[in-house]
């Protein structure tokens, strides 16, 4: 379960970019970098938004992808996540 971090892997292999020079624009550590694409660190809301800039795609597509890997990571183990994810989809577009 690593939406974001497969698609900045592949947003940084379109550009034929090394992980040291995303890793350097993020102003972060290669291995750390590293460890966000394989869904074993996350990554901030600001690191999500300078991405989305440095790729040049829209932030709310990156965004989106982070947000959806926050709240599965949150409930993914609980038996009930897919109810209450439903449950939160129907507030959502009430409140809307």
């Amino acid at each position: 379960m690593n939406s974001l971090g497969e698609r900045i892997r592949k947003l940084r292999e379109s550009k034929s970019l090394l992980l040291r020079q995303v890793a350097a624009y993020l102003e972060i550590d290669t291995a750390l970098l590293s460890k966000m694409e394989r869904g074993e660190r996350k990554l901030t809301r600001d690191q999500v938004v300078a991405l989305s800039k440095h790729f040049g795609v829209e932030e709310k597509d990156l965004l989106t992808l982070w947000l959806s890997d926050k709240i599965l990571n949150s409930v993914k183990d609980d038996k009930y996540a897919a109810l209450a994810l439903n449950k939160a989809t129907e507030l959502l577009i009430n409140k809307a």
